[in-house]
């Protein structure tokens, strides 16, 4: 079966097309929404295509460390529920649920978005954690990008709970946002032979040689990369490649 749809793909890419008529390099329609879980500190919802996922962040006191006793912290967890495809099951995270938040948290941390040293309140004490969850209403295809614009968006619209020195007082916010210093976007690249595409659909998913999930900043630097896949890439695929990630990437930056 995937060997039969690696062939129409492949046979539609070379006449420059899809399976839904778009070319290689256009996304479906993106839009990002802001504060749809009230109970949080921050939150967003992402549709691209019919894709749709949620998430919220929320701010948690606890002790520094002992390696980053000066620092808050970071977590990010990716659920995804049973109800938004008929591959996911109930129970402990999947493979993929792990992959997913280990890819969206690199591209968080290693572009040191957070200043996480404005994060610690008493150094090795106290320190806020910020814990980004995220959940999949409906997969039709490219979570990494939907989990990773997501966390993205939760993390911009994220304020801080009152806090007395002791206690969070989550019924009270503050309008004082999260210290960010950049905006990573990421995006994830699929090849299949000599062709690249971008959002893949569902079916699309099934037959790719390899992927390449990259994070990029504003000036158009890398700040993670996360290849995926069984194919290698060559030194070309991978020129070519960052040229259309970072071109392509201020699509995603303009959805935010």
């Amino acid at each position: 079966m995937h060997e039969e749809i690696k062939h129409t793909i492949h046979s539609l890419l070379v006449k420059g097309t899809r399976l839904d008529g778009r070319s290689s390099l256009d996304f479906r329609p993106i839009s990002v929404e802001y504060g749809v879980a009230h109970n949080a500190e921050g939150s967003a919802r992402v549709r691209i295509g019919e894709t749709e996922v949620i998430a919220g962040v929320k701010m948690e006191v606890m002790k520094p460390y002992p390696d980053t006793a000066d620092q808050g912290s970071l977590m990010v967890n990716v659920e995804l529920l049973a109800l938004s495809s008929p591959d996911f099951e109930s129970g402990p995270p999947s493979g993929d649920a792990i992959e997913l938040a280990r890819v969206t948290d690199r591209a968080i941390r290693e572009s040191k978005m957070i200043d996480l040293h404005k994060l610690c309140i008493t150094s090795g004490e106290k320190a806020w954690m910020v814990v980004i969850d995220i959940c999949t209403v409906n997969d039709a295809g490219n979570l990494f990008d939907a989990i990773a614009l997501a966390a993205l968006a939760a993390v911009k619209n994220t304020t801080f709970p009152a806090f007395d020195g002791e206690k969070i007082d989550y019924h009270e916010k503050t309008d004082k946002p999260l210290p960010l210093q950049r905006l990573p976007i990421s995006l994830t690249l699929y090849k299949y032979g000599k062709h690249v595409l971008v959002d893949p659909m569902q079916e699309e998913e099934l037959a790719y040689d390899s992927r390449l999930t990259v994070s990029i900043l504003e000036d158009g630097s890398l700040a993670s990369m996360q290849k995926g896949g069984d194919e290698a890439f060559s030194i070309e695929d991978l020129s070519e490649i960052l040229n259309v990630a970072i071109e392509k990437s201020q699509v995603l930056r303009a959805a935010l």
